[in-house]
């Protein structure tokens, strides 16, 4: 996806929130808060974006988003229900309809025995999340970038299917499998 295509993107899922009168908030540990600066970069984000935890330590990941601190010492951070408390957490913190995460390994090296490129984003509603697993290849800075637009095709599906019903949303959900 171009740099364009996430603009227009961010655009969309802007104007689809800001119509339905709905907030949203973001809790990112790889991609150091750059999902939610792309959608401030849109004019108007301020009707919509609550605003974004940066849980890049796994400590934070506690104790900003309220994941459960004894499931993360069990599995570490890299983990689907980790990615699903990050999503409500930030949604309850930031008070915000929606809450949107992302936990993974961005390299250069495999993290808790999770390898590269593994990683988990997550959208929360209604106190429930769903979350979606992908496994991402390239450098650093290309996982990192493949994961703020899978975020963003799978945020814009989310709220194109809040708005206009379940046949609205895309087709693909940008590599991802989505899991319960």
């Amino acid at each position: 996806m171009a740099e364009s295509e996430l603009m227009e993107t961010a655009r969309r899922i802007i104007s689809t929130c800001t119509r339905l009168g709905i907030s949203l908030a973001s809790a990112e540990s790889l991609t150091g808060g750059r999902f939610v600066a792309s959608l401030v970069d849109v004019p108007g984000a301020s009707a919509v974006v609550r605003g974004g935890l940066v849980t890049y330590a796994t400590d934070l990941k506690a104790s900003l988003a309220g994941v459960d601190a004894d499931h993360l010492e069990e599995t570490g951070p890299i983990d689907p229900v980790v990615a699903a408390q990050m999503a409500v957490g930030t949604a309850v913190q930031c008070v915000a309809d929606i809450g949107i995460s992302c936990t993974g390994v961005a390299g250069p090296d495999p993290q808790d025995d999770k390898p590269v490129g593994l990683v988990y984003t997550a959208i929360a509603f209604g106190g429930k999340a769903k979350v979606f697993e992908h496994d991402f290849t390239g450098d650093r800075d290309s996982i990192r970038r493949q994961t703020v637009q899978a975020m963003a095709v799978n945020l814009d599906e989310f709220v194109g299917e809040l708005a206009f019903g379940p046949e609205a949303g895309q087709a693909s959900n940008a590599g991802g499998d989505a899991t319960e």
